[in-house]
């Protein structure tokens, strides 16, 4: 049986901004085809790859998202975290391209506020300048290539956000497997404002960018 199809419709003559587009659309049809079972246990092997990476395991705060229903699930790594007494942010999503974060204070707290958002916890926000507190961020991602462009969902939301970073704090964007792309033959489009990332999770593993 094959396994899953990673989708490249790209060619040098697409604009980076079209070929993100064109790379989005594919990349989300591909995961709302998964079965709800595939994406729960996808979430359970993202919860433990994410416990062997060691900026994780040594951060006493950790900022990082609740997935989408086709996203790489994080409820179970979002109660891990909390369990071991780490502060975990998550993003708050104002108008526009506003940033904020608040803290995450357990699954039933969690609801979508608008259509298309992910969900949201209920407490105070915290501003943006909150991520400085974070020892490490794990981000969402569509696909990840291995020089660390990342594609996200649009609207340049993290590349902003990650602007609050302390200097030397690594982020780790998670993907399917497939979503990995080998910059080598299917290098991922890139404009000036990207935030490239420093690792990439998987339900399978993990690793540095540009390390084997």
């Amino acid at each position: 049986m094959n396994g899953p199809v990673q989708p490249y419709p790209l060619h040098g003559s697409i604009e980076p901004e079209d070929a993100k587009e064109i790379l989005r659309k594919a990349i989300r049809t591909a995961r709302s085809a998964r079965t709800e079972r595939r994406r729960d246990e996808a979430a359970q092997a993202i919860a433990d790859v994410i416990e062997t990476i060691p900026d994780v395991l040594s951060a006493r705060c950790v900022a990082t998202y609740a997935a989408r229903p086709t996203e790489p699930g994080t409820t179970a790594m979002l109660e891990r975290l909390s369990a071991r007494g780490v502060r975990v942010l998550l993003p708050v999503l104002g108008a526009g391209l506003q940033r904020d974060w608040a803290e995450f204070d357990g699954a039933h707290d969690l609801q979508v506020r608008a259509p298309g958002r992910p969900p949201e916890p209920s407490g105070p926000t915290l501003g943006a300048a909150a991520l400085a507190d974070a020892d490490v961020v794990i981000a969402p991602a569509l696909a990840v290539d291995s020089t660390g462009v990342r594609l996200g969902q649009g609207g340049g939301w993290y590349d902003r956000a990650l602007e609050h970073v302390r200097p030397g704090t690594k982020v780790v964007a998670v993907v399917f497997p497939e979503e990995v792309y080998d910059a080598t033959d299917r290098p991922l489009p890139l404009e000036k404002h990207d935030r490239t990332v420093d690792a990439v999770a998987t339900p399978l593993g993990w690793r540095w960018i540009g390390q084997d």
